[in-house]
C-alpha cells in the first residue's frame, strides 16, 4: 500500500524540458570524490533551452558559481523534496530580480540567495531558466538533482520522472577485479590483485583458496544514445546466497567521498575506469551497501565448485546476469608481504611528526589501513620544507590537519598552508600554523602572502568588466561602490573576471562622472582598492 502511495505521489512530477528526455549521465555514477548526484539531460549540444519547474513549489535558493553547479535554481516542493536545476545560462527576469533584490538588501555580490515561500512561488511547468554550460560542465546540458528537503539526501530523479524516460536495454558486464586478501587468499596461484576483461560467453577458469573479494566494471545503456551509465542495482550471489548488494536510490551528501573507497580509486587514477567492489572496506559506511558476514569477502575453504552470479538491474528492471564458477582448490597461501612505511590504522586517530611538522588524521577519515610513505623536499630560505605522505593521490573521507612551526620572524597573520600551491587554511596558535589535508598525496608547505589581489580594468563602459586575480592565498571576497552606493559585481563563468551591468544598479544614468571603488580581499586579509572615474 505504501509503495502504491509513493508511486502516485512521485507521478505528479513532470519533465523540466519540453522534448523527449535523453540522458548524458544517470544518478549515482561513480566520479572521483563524489557520486553523480542527479541526471544529466541532453540539450542537443546547445545552450538556451527552456527549463521548467517539475512541480509546484517555490524558489528557495538561487546560486551562482557554487559547488561546480554554475548558475542554479532550487525549487522546494510541498511533498518534501527540493529540485535543483544546474549549469544554467540565465534565470527568468522574475528570478533574477529576486536574486538582485536579495543581494542589494544584504549588500553582497556573493551569488547565494535564500528566499521564503512567499517571495518567489512557482507552478508546475512554469519557465524558470534557460539551459547552459556554466560551472564544472564539459558541454551544454541540464544537471537535475532532487533532494530530500529535510535530510538533503540525494534522490534518484528517475523515481520522479520515470514515465518520461525510455529504457529497454539491460546493463553489460565489462570486466572483473579479483582481490585475494593479503596473507589469507590466493587465486590462480597468485596472491595479488588480478584484472579480467569479460569477453562474451567465454568461461572464466578460476581456482581459489581462502578469502577473496571481487569487484565489477559494468555499464548501463539506453536506446538512441551512445552514452553509458551507472548501475542502479547490483547483487552478488554465491551458491544462490546473496553476499553483496547495492541499490542506488538515495545517497547522503556526507557520504560522497566514500565513492573512492567503494571503487578501486588507484585503478581509476591509471585508467579512468571504475571497478566497484562487491565487498566493503572496514571503514566504508555507505548505507546502501549490504553484505553478508565478512563484509562480502568470500571464503573458499572447501574443495568444490562455487557458483557465483552477478545480477545487474537498471531502473526499468532490465536485467543482466553474469555467472561463473570458482573451483575451490587447496593451495598454500603466501604470507602477506611486509609493506614499508608508517602504518595509519582505519579505526583510530593517527599522527605523524618530524621537527617542525605535525600531521593528524582523525578516526573515520580512512576506510582501510594505509601505509604512509612520506616525502620531503627541501626549500632553503623558505618558511618550511614541503611534505607529501603518499606516492599517488590518496584522498581522505574528510579533511585531516597538518601543522607547521613558524621558525622565522614574520607576520604570522600572512602565513598559510598551501596544498599543491592552493590555499588550505592558516589558523595560527602558539607558533604553529594549521591547515587542511584532503589528499595525503598532495604536497604541503608554508607560504606567505602580504600582497592584495590584482585588480585590472578590462572595460569601463556601461558594462564594467574587471580582471581579478590572486595567485597566492586566493581571493576571499570583494565589494564595490559607485559614489558610495553598493553595487553588485558578478563573477564571469570560467574566467578571472567580474562584471557589473550598470543598468541593473541603483545608479541613475546621467552621463556624468561617477567614482567607482572596488575593494578585493584575499585569504590573508590583504586588501587591494581600485578606484577610477566612470561616465554613466
Amino acid at each position: 500500500m505504501l509503495s502504491l502511495f509513493l508511486s502516485i505521489l512521485l507521478s505528479i512530477y513532470h519533465p523540466p524540458v519540453s522534448y523527449d528526455i535523453s540522458l548524458a549521465g544517470n544518478f549515482g555514477e561513480p566520479r572521483p570524490h563524489h557520486f553523480h548526484g542527479g541526471i544529466d539531460i541532453k540539450t542537443d549540444g546547445v545552450e538556451g533551452k527552456a527549463i521548467y519547474a517539475i512541480g509546484d513549489g517555490y524558489v528557495s535558493r538561487v546560486t551562482m558559481g557554487l559547488y561546480g553547479f554554475g548558475n542554479a535554481v532550487y525549487v522546494t516542493h510541498p511533498e518534501g523534496y527540493t529540485s535543483v536545476y544546474c549549469h544554467l545560462k540565465a534565470f527568468t527576469p522574475r528570478i533574477k530580480a529576486a536574486l538582485r533584490r536579495y543581494q542589494y538588501q544584504h549588500e553582497t555580490s556573493e551569488g547565494d540567495a535564500r528566499f521564503s515561500p512567499l517571495e518567489c512561488p512557482v507552478s508546475q511547468g512554469q519557465l524558470i531558466a534557460l539551459s547552459g554550460n556554466t560551472g564544472n560542465s564539459m558541454g551544454p546540458h541540464l544537471h537535475l538533482e532532487i533532494h530530500d528537503t529535510e535530510t538533503w539526501d540525494m534522490l534518484d530523479p528517475y523515481d520522479f520522472l520515470a514515465d518520461y524516460i525510455s529504457d529497454t536495454i539491460p546493463p553489460k558486464v565489462r570486466g572483473m577485479m579479483i582481490y585475494p586478501q593479503a596473507g589469507e587468499g590466493i587465486v590462480n596461484g597468485k596472491s595479488t590483485k588480478q584484472t579480467i576483461l569479460v569477453n562474451g560467453d567465454k568461461q572464466l577458469e578460476l581456482k581459489a583458496w581462502g578469502k577473496v573479494g571481487f569487484a565489477l566494471w559494468a555499464n548501463d545503456y539506453m536506446q538512441n544514445s551512445s552514452n553509458h551509465y551507472g548501475i542502479r542495482e547490483t547483487i552478488l550471489k554465491v551458491d544462490s546466497q546473496t553476499v553483496f548488494s547495492a541499490m542506488m536510490e538515495r545517497i547522503p551528501v556526507a557520504c560522497n567521498t566514500l565513492v573512492n573507497a567503494w571503487g578501486d580509486y588507484d585503478y581509476w587514477l591509471k585508467t579512468r575506469v571504475w571497478f566497484l567492489k562487491s565487498y566493503v572496506e572496514p571503514g566504508n559506511t555507505l548505507p546502501f551497501l549490504y553484505t553478508s558476514k565478512d563484509r562480502g569477502i568470500i571464503d573458499f575453504n572447501e574443495e568444490r565448485d562455487y557458483h557465483l552470479t552477478y545480477i545487474l538491474r537498471d531502473y526499468r528492471g532490465n536485467e543482466t546476469t553474469y555467472s561463473f564458477t570458482v573451483k575451490g582448490e587447496k593451495a598454500k597461501i603466501p604470507e602477506a608481504e611486509q609493506e614499508e612505511g608508517t602504518l595509519f590504522r582505519w579505526n583510530q586517530t593517527n599522527s605523524y611528526s618530524v621537527p617542525g611538522m605535525h600531521l593528524i588524521v582523525p578516526y573515520g577519515l580512512l576506510t582501510k589501513n594505509t601505509f604512509l610513505k612520506p616525502t620531503m623536499k627541501e626549500r632553503p630560505g623558505k618558511l618550511s620544507d614541503s611534505y607529501s605522505f603518499y606516492p599517488t593521490s590518496c584522498p581522505l573521507v574528510a579533511p585531516g590537519e597538518i601543522s607547521f612551526y613558524v621558525s622565522q620572524e614574520v607576520d604570522v597573520s600572512k602565513v598559510y598552508v598551501a596544498s599543491d600551491g592552493v590555499f588550505a587554511g592558516g589558523d595560527y596558535q602558539d607558533g604553529w600554523v594549521t591547515g587542511r589535508v584532503n589528499d595525503l598525496g598532495a604536497f604541503f608547505e608554508l607560504a606567505y602572502d602580504d600582497e592584495g589581489p590584482d585588480v585590472t580594468p578590462v572595460s569601463l563602459g556601461d558594462h564594467i568588466v574587471l580582471k581579478l586575480i590572486d595567485n597566492k592565498s586566493g581571493v576571499a571576497s570583494y565589494r564595490a561602490t559607485i559614489d558610495g552606493k553598493f553595487v553588485v559585481f558578478d563573477q564571469v563563468d570560467k574566467k578571472p573576471l567580474v562584471t557589473c551591468d550598470l543598468s541593473e544598479t541603483p545608479i541613475q544614468k546621467t552621463s556624468r562622472t561617477h567614482l567607482l571603488r572596488f575593494t578585493a580581499i584575499d585569504n590573508r586579509k590583504n586588501e587591494r582598492v581600485f578606484e577610477t572615474n566612470i561616465i554613466y
